[in-house]
């Protein structure tokens, strides 16, 4: 078979075994809908279901063949005619079919599994793959467990359905109990121990009961497999399979490596989410190339080191994997560098902030919080009216408001304004409104008010509101947060912080 000698083929497997795992069942439009994102991955080969399993089963193989069209769509079989022709019929509509059949190659499974000899497993074996190809030309063999095989008979089993018509041999560590040396070996030695190896494309498919499905994919295909056979987020019986992402991303950082992938890695993030939600299946945060934390750093140290040169502490570009930027995760522990990264990223102008007194109330606010400050925690920091948010920015010193009905709202206001005090009264029809016409006359800027909003932070009536204001000036637009239990208060704070940025 004539193949670029570094081009490694996808497999994913995704919708078969990654369906096995207890509760993440999918429907046929749900798996229509991962099929075609899939496709759009740039994945090789979907293994679309097995269709003997049962009718839905069968249905979604025949459906994923009519929405999928440049991958190849694989059914899985038993060795036995019964399940090779519900494959064929289930592949009728399929562009690029492929009929994936095999038996147990160790002697554990012949003995205990199959009752059965080395000898008529063997003859099983070719008789599978020599009727799947008399409608299929694309036939792909797995020795089940061949990751305790005997070498020797694995061999012989691979070279005799390979003679018999296989295209692909998949070599899977069915129990993921192999090290990486020894299945790298295992590779390696039907490489160079199979007569007609050369005519057909070694396949890994591990399994990561012992966490080592991506190291032991690695060693394969580093000793002459050609294909990887994985799942989105590493879903999979028991521990899981061998994680797309991961093995793909470490083939694109190991240059070296000189092997290449057809997959577009920006899309990772998004079919990640995609396969957790529909699956039920939620990622977990420390969960390699597409968990939560995968680009957060925390440490201050580390913090420090990444924003003055990113690659102190990333080996790969999140932009990469489809996600937007790298975050600095602000705790206890995080220094002055990161704090004022969020500030800036905030719109801050830093020359006009003291940081040193900032950062001192940061630290007393991080230390009484259990999870990590956001950005609500930062703004509420920077405009709970305790400190000048910007030196010269207005500080508001007064607020009075008188309304309820008959009486017109009436706003009374101090400002503060390099040092030097103005008041102003104004109405208006309500509250707020009245007290952002007495801080215009004030200020006497054409300024549009353009958005308000207003929300609780935790919940309950005597909880910190936060209003976010947007506001427009000469053109441009500018965004202000304040914070208070007093939504009128929390009004004035926002809307003197949209001003302030331009003031």
């Amino acid at each position: 078979m004539l193949h670029d000698p570094n081009r490694v083929y996808v497999f994913d497997t995704t919708l078969r075994d990654g369906e096995q795992v207890p509760g993440c069942q999918l429907s046929t439009p749900e798996k229509i809908e991962i099929a075609i994102a899939l496709e759009a991955l740039g994945v090789d080969v979907i293994e679309a279901g097995f269709p003997i399993s049962s009718p839905g089963d069968f249905q979604s193989v025949v459906e994923l063949s009519k929405a999928v069209k440049e991958p190849t769509i694989c059914a899985l079989t038993r060795a036995n005619t019964g399940d090779i022709d519900a494959a064929v019929a289930a592949l009728k509509y399929a562009k690029h079919p492929r009929i994936h059949t095999g038996i147990g190659s160790s002697d554990m499974h012949i003995k205990y599994k199959f009752n059965s000899t080395r000898e008529q497993i063997l003859e099983r074996a070719v008789a599978a793959v020599k009727y799947a190809k008399k409608f299929v030309e694309d036939i792909e063999f797995y020795a089940e467990d061949a990751g305790r095989a005997d070498n020797a008979f694995l061999a012989q089993m691979i070279e005799a359905v390979i003679a018999a018509g296989a295209t692909v041999v998949n070599i899977p560590d069915t129990n993921g109990y192999c090290l990486p040396d020894q299945y790298g070996s295992k590779i390696l030695y039907l490489k160079e121990n199979v007569k007609n190896i050369d005519q057909a494309i070694i396949s890994v498919h591990c399994h990561n009961d012992l966490g080592l499905a991506t190291a032991n994919s690695l060693a394969g295909l580093v000793n002459g497999a050609r294909q990887v056979e994985c799942t989105i987020n590493g879903i999979g019986e028991r521990a899981g399979n061998t994680a797309l992402e991961e093995v793909v991303m470490v083939l694109k950082t190991h240059h070296a490596l000189g092997l290449n992938t057809n997959i577009n890695t920006k899309h990772f993030s998004d079919i990640s989410r995609m396969v957790s939600k529909m699956m039920r299946m939620p990622v977990q945060p420390n969960k390699a190339i597409i968990g939560q934390n995968a680009f957060a750093h925390s440490s201050g140290i580390h913090q420090d080191g990444f924003l003055k040169h990113r690659e102190n502490y990333e080996i790969m570009n999140p932009e990469d994997v489809g996600i937007n930027s790298a975050d600095i995760i602000l705790t206890a522990r995080s220094g002055r560098h990161a704090l004022k990264h969020h500030l800036e990223r905030l719109g801050y102008e830093i020359e006009r902030i003291n940081l040193d007194q900032i950062y001192e109330r940061f630290l007393v606010m991080a230390d009484g919080k259990t999870t990590a400050i956001t950005d609500d925690d930062i703004l509420f920091l920077m405009t709970d009216g305790k400190e000048e948010s910007y030196k010269n920015g207005y500080k508001l010193n007064l607020l009075q408001v008188l309304c309820g009905d008959p009486l017109t709202p009436t706003a009374s206001i101090r400002l503060e304004h390099n040092g030097v005090e103005k008041e102003a009264m104004a109405s208006g029809n309500g509250p707020v409104n009245a007290t952002i016409n007495a801080i215009q006359s004030i200020v006497g800027t054409d300024i549009l008010l353009k958005e308000f909003t207003i929300q609780a932070v935790q919940g309950g009536s005597d909880d910190v509101s936060k209003v976010n204001i947007k506001i427009s000036h000469e053109g441009k637009s500018y965004v202000g947060h304040g914070f208070s239990t007093d939504i009128v208060k929390a009004s004035a704070h926002a809307y003197l912080d949209a001003m302030n940025k331009f003031m």
